[in-house]
């Protein structure tokens, strides 16, 4: 049976039920195959210890540079159950904002690892960077660790024919319209989780009523429609077929967003929390001449995604 991950937000009061940990230090957005191989590397190093993650949130890169796209693969909830799922057992998620921002990396290690955390191994990838400007690496880690009495793991970054996995990779197969090559990095399916949203009940006017939810933070993928499988807030699972883009056939086209209409499902979903997993780009975005066009097309991508869905995933 899976433990349940704890999250703590708060780095300066840690209980004491969380200290003596063996943690893996990083961003880990999108928690992907190279993240979860740095999260078994540092268990296997000290497996008499409870695994753990340190990450921040928001993302470094939003706060330094808040003019960028969104960009994330996962927001907190999604990164917590990823990391969940490979057998993490504390989360210290530290919220990045200017004041951390200006530690320096003796003080990171010092004062947040050693003093707050109370860890006792700890364990990065090769391009590990943090403090102030960056001013620690992986050989100032090891250093500073080891004078503190805590043990540290340099991982490899694990690669393949292409070279190492990382986030940017996953991100880049995303915009490309390849959600099954980007799974295969993963080790799961990409998937949007929000808020579902009141929207113009227009597919509910086409035969297709649709929960909107908006990207938000959320890397945009390529634009287009998608096979997708949603989980709802209850644990169970449903296909269905999604559109993510600007709607040019009836929209004004200012903001781009999810729709994804669910097969065989009747129920009010405003204000729930879906996760909706992208599998297989169908089309690109293209715009109709008129409704019954564009009716007839979401028929076609529903059957289409039905029947992929089915022979894939069933």
């Amino acid at each position: 049976m899976l433990t349940k991950a704890r999250l703590y937000t708060d780095w300066r009061n840690i209980p004491p039920e969380a200290h003596g940990c063996a943690a893996a230090l990083g961003n880990f957005d999108g928690v992907h195959l190279g993240h979860a191989h740095l999260v078994n590397a540092v268990y296997a190093a000290r497996p008499d210890l409870p695994r753990a993650v340190v990450t921040f949130e928001p993302h470094p890169r939003e706060l330094f540079r808040p003019q960028d796209p969104p960009f994330r693969l996962t927001l907190p909830d999604e990164r917590l159950a990823a990391l969940e799922a490979l057998g993490v057992r504390h989360v210290f998620q530290i919220p990045f904002d200017p004041a951390f921002a200006e530690l320096t990396a003796g003080q990171f290690v010092r004062e947040v690892l050693h003093e707050a955390l109370h860890l006792k191994h700890v364990g990065c990838g090769p391009d590990f960077a943090f403090g102030h400007r960056r001013g620690g690496n992986v050989a100032f880690l090891g250093e500073q660790a080891l004078a503190l009495g805590i043990g540290c793991t340099q991982v490899p970054a694990l690669a393949d024919a292409t070279g190492p996995y990382s986030s940017s990779r996953v991100r880049m197969l995303l915009q490309d319209g390849y959600p099954e090559r980007a799974a295969a990095e993963l080790g799961r399916a990409w998937a949007i989780r929000g808020e579902v949203q009141h929207g113009d009940k227009r597919g509910r006017l086409l035969g297709f009523p649709t929960a909107n939810i908006p990207l938000g933070r959320h890397l945009e993928p390529a634009r287009g429609v998608y096979a997708v499988t949603v989980r709802l807030p209850g644990g169970q699972s449903a296909f269905g077929v999604a559109n993510i883009g600007r709607r040019p056939t009836i929209d004004d086209g200012q903001e781009s967003r999810l729709e994804v209409h669910l097969f065989d499902f009747e129920g009010d979903l405003y204000g729930q929390t879906l996760s909706v997993a992208l599998h297989a780009l169908l089309r690109g975005e293209q715009r109709f001449d008129g409704l019954d066009a564009l009716k007839a097309q979401i028929a076609r991508d529903a059957e289409q995604a039905r029947h992929m869905l089915a022979a894939t995933l069933s």
